[in-house]
């Protein structure tokens, strides 16, 4: 029996409404009645965008692990991955707390979505506390900018409470990636964007960011919950398209642009992976040969020692593009790796991608090499 085919999740939100209970009459956990818990169950199949839920987890973990650039990612099991997305009252300080939290882990064979709400925020200890449990239960964590905000802002809530700080897990930071590997394009790094322009994916209507934090004041002064669904929607589709970029990432390959397999290979040259990093930069050249997949097939091979197939590479790259940074790189080869001052100060001559104290201390290097010969 071949694959499932990916079916689209039921509208807008992923998790029909009335297949959940209103959040004021849903269960709690524990002994009380401040946090309130909207549950659901997804099939793998389901999708977000282009790519089914399930593909998170045969995504590869060698590559997720280089465009992290955290070798410890790459032993670790998607399966007990948990994703994890805080709504919180500001953007930091000791007043901002978590009011809303969304998690999703695969377990029986199904993901798991649990929401969070914190319906009286003199129990936000009992939200966080269960926030802890689930990450305890995991062996890596999944995030979008967590490593800057969600876990410091959670490590700091557990410290103000006095209870027992987080257990050391991984984490894969998807926003690290978007950069990395999309640093070519052109739109901003938001999980919202991102979706748009990797995932295809379109939400809909959705609560703008800055309006967030009004709404749930709004909701404690008034106890009016219905301007706060859009918030829980939107904490909804923020966990599950992490999902879907995980998805995308541990297989990109296929997906991917010319120049953002030149970015992937740049990133792979970093991790050390240089095999990798050819393999990704020739497919680049064979989608496009564009500058910016040339140039990075050249630094790939000048870091694998190739020194010929580089200057090849940036010589066709120049013979296209008037650009001073190929230039540049260039020239050093032909200094310091041909042993060629004449080309390489034709090369600087030329103007290169250097301040010009810089560029004029290459010239009369240069000059010096050629009147010694």
């Amino acid at each position: 029996m071949g694959p499932a085919t990916p079916r689209p999740a039921p509208g807008w939100p992923y998790v029909p409404r009335d297949a959940l209970q209103v959040v004021r009459a849903l269960r709690t956990f524990g002994a009380s009645t401040g946090v309130a818990v909207r549950r659901a169950e997804l099939d793998r199949e389901v999708v977000t965008g282009t790519l089914a839920l399930g593909e998170a987890l045969s995504a590869d973990r060698a590559v997720l692990s280089l465009l992290a650039l955290s070798p410890e990612l790459a032993g670790v099991d998607l399966e007990r991955a948990l994703y994890l997305d805080f709504e919180t009252t500001g953007l930091g300080g000791s007043g901002c707390f978590a009011f809303l939290a969304g998690m999703c882990w695969f377990e029986g064979g199904r993901f798991v979505l649990e929401q969070l709400l914190l319906t009286e925020p003199d129990d936000e200890p009992e939200l966080i506390l269960r926030v802890a449990a689930r990450i305890a239960a995991s062996e890596v964590v999944v995030s979008y900018n967590g490593k800057s905000f969600d876990l410091p802002l959670l490590r700091g809530r557990l410290a103000l409470h006095r209870a027992e700080p987080l257990p050391p897990r991984p984490m894969l930071d998807l926003l690290h990636l978007a950069r990395r590997v999309h640093r070519s394009r052109a739109f901003r790094k938001t999980l919202r964007t991102v979706e748009v322009e990797v995932l295809g994916l379109g939400r809909g209507p959705d609560v703008a960011g800055e309006e967030i934090a009004a709404r749930y004041h709004h909701y404690l002064r008034s106890g009016d919950f219905e301007p706060l669904w859009p918030v829980v929607d939107h904490n909804a589709a923020d966990v599950l398209a992490m999902l879907g970029l995980v998805g995308f990432y541990g297989a990109p390959f296929e997906r991917l642009a010319a120049d953002e397999l030149a970015d992937v290979a740049r990133v792979f040259r970093r991790a050390g992976a240089l095999d990798r990093a050819l393999d990704a930069a020739e497919l680049a050249v064979g989608r496009e040969r564009s500058a910016g997949a040339l140039r990075a097939r050249a630094e790939v091979q000048k870091a694998r020692g190739d020194v010929a197939a580089a200057l090849a590479d940036l010589e066709v790259l120049l013979e296209g593009v008037d650009d001073p940074a190929a230039r540049l790189e260039l020239a050093k080869l032909y200094e310091h790796h041909v042993r060629a001052p004449a080309r390489a100060l034709a090369l600087v001559e030329q103007g290169t991608a250097e301040p010009a104290p810089a560029r004029e201390r290459r010239r009369q290097r240069l000059v010096r090499k050629l009147r010694a010969r």
